[in-house]
């Protein structure tokens, strides 16, 4: 084989080498975007960086893989649900006390689900892995709840706060099913 056969076959190898790390680069970027969907170009945004905010999102993935999360038991659904009910009933007559009991519910949900609950930001990166669109929800509540605190949020505002926790407490507790609309009803045959 000559001298140019051979820098042709090594530049061929290289090319070919570079166009397979461009695809897998490119269908693992895929497969993060679709996965964390509205929480990925937020990452992205939070940290400056694409491969940053890759590499922090496999990081979050690696962590909660690590962990042992379960589904909660029919009696775990139904007392939280039934704690639920008594903290939007609440709402009515204190809005701020029932805004509190429903973000510490959520804490409740995530620990019996087998999440850690340390700090906000952490339960927040971690909810995001298997739940990165009602994550929005909650880092939203925990926003209004924090203005709250220092007097700049209106009762209108702890309202949407409690549709943003319903809407992660939903997910937390019943699953996807929750976030799906009802079937229609199956129409009646006539006799």
């Amino acid at each position: 084989m000559s001298t140019t056969a051979i820098v042709i076959a090594v530049v061929v190898v290289v090319v070919l080498l570079i166009a397979a790390f461009i695809l897998w680069r490119r269908e693992r970027t895929g497969k993060l975007r679709s996965r964390f969907g509205p929480e990925y170009a937020r990452t992205v945004e939070d940290v400056g960086s694409r491969r940053k905010a890759e590499a922090e999102l496999r990081e979050r993935q690696a962590r909660v893989a690590a962990f042992s999360l379960r589904d909660l038991t029919a009696e775990d659904r139904t007392r939280f649900s039934d704690a639920w009910a008594r903290v939007q009933a609440e709402f009515v007559d204190d809005p701020p006390a029932a805004v509190v009991h429903a973000d510490v519910l959520l804490g409740d949900v995530m620990k019996a689900r087998g999440y850690p609950v340390a700090d906000f930001e952490q339960r927040a990166a971690d909810i995001s892995v298997d739940h990165p669109i009602v994550v929005e929800n909650y880092r939203a509540a925990h926003d209004i709840a924090m203005r709250h605190t220092s007097g700049q949020a209106t009762t209108e505002d702890l309202r949407q706060a409690m549709v943003h926790y319903r809407r992660l407490f939903e997910e937390l507790t019943h699953g996807e099913a929750a976030l799906q609309p009802a079937p229609a009803p199956a129409a009646r045959s006539a006799r």
